[in-house]
């Protein structure tokens, strides 16, 4: 499994473009990737998503960092080395298809991922529910994002800015408690299950 977290220049695959990314092999927590980037030529910047990732227009534009194509090529071939490669993460659809969007522009022809993703928001839903809790829910939708799954499994949240590598690490740490009711990493080693008490 690959905990994956993309920080983006906004929120839209096809028009926006990476900055950075995170991973994390689940099988060799000690596998990790960070990579930071330039965004691509004509690619679209929102001040919001900015303000979430902490990067300036100066940072994501300036042409001493590696092109976006490179990063994901880096990526790849990262990848490769990891055995069971299913993305795992928090609304883990958005850093999917960031990857998929990031890989055509680069010229990949095999996409060498599968659509099927694994998704904390659904693990942390389905736990609550087999402990007999409610979700929280905020204007009719479930509102477990990635903090109020953090804080749910005992640990504080994400920090700000977000950074892709902290991301992905929040994502294997949860994934670890949720499915195999363990801790995974020295990162977290502080912070105790909340249902193992």
């Amino acid at each position: 499994m690959i905990l994956i977290d993309v920080e983006a220049s906004g929120t839209e695959h096809h028009k926006h473009s990476i900055v950075s990314l995170g991973a994390l092999d689940f099988s060799n927590p000690s596998n990790r990737m960070y990579e930071e980037c330039r965004v691509w030529d004509g690619a679209h910047i929102m001040d919001e998503a900015l303000q979430v990732n902490g990067f300036t227009k100066e940072q994501i534009t300036d042409p001493k960092k590696q092109s976006e194509s490179d990063l994901v090529h880096r990526f790849l071939h990262w990848s490769e080395g990891v055995e069971e490669r299913t993305f795992a993460g928090q609304n883990v659809s958005f850093d999917r298809d960031f990857v998929k969007s990031a890989a055509e522009r680069a010229g990949h022809t095999v996409w060498p991922f599968a659509y099927r993703t694994i998704d904390t928001h659904t693990l942390c839903y389905m736990h609550m529910i087999e402990r007999g809790m409610q979700p929280p829910v905020r204007h009719n939708r479930s509102a477990l994002d990635l903090d109020a799954v953090l804080n749910y499994c005992g640990i504080p949240e994400e920090p700000q800015p977000h950074n892709a590598l902290t991301g992905a690490l929040c994502h294997g740490e949860v994934v670890s408690r949720l499915l195999y009711g363990r801790k995974l990493l020295p990162e977290f080693k502080d912070f105790e299950i909340p249902w193992k008490r």
